[in-house]
């Protein structure tokens, strides 16, 4: 994973968070994002609205996946029937 410059539209959101939801978001940070917070590379909040936008692009990829398996189980379900 490439770290590269957050979105304009992330960064808006991340500054709008709560410092709860902050917090929450920082926890789940992993990796090469994590390390260039701690060495300063990156602010809270570029590094807030690159999670951000991981998490957007993982949750679209997962979506993507269930869909095709409940069509796999629907046609199992015709086929069956």
């Amino acid at each position: 994973m490439k770290i590269r410059a957050p979105n304009e539209k992330y960064l808006k959101d991340a500054e709008n968070l709560t410092k709860d939801q902050k917090e929450r978001l920082l926890c789940r940070m992993r990796g090469k994002l994590t390390r260039r917070l701690e060495e300063e590379k990156l602010n809270t909040i570029e590094a807030l609205a690159i999670q951000l936008e991981i998490e957007d692009a993982e949750l679209a990829d997962w979506r993507e996946k269930m869909n095709e398996i409940k069509v796999k189980e629907k046609s199992k379900k015709k086929n069956s029937d």
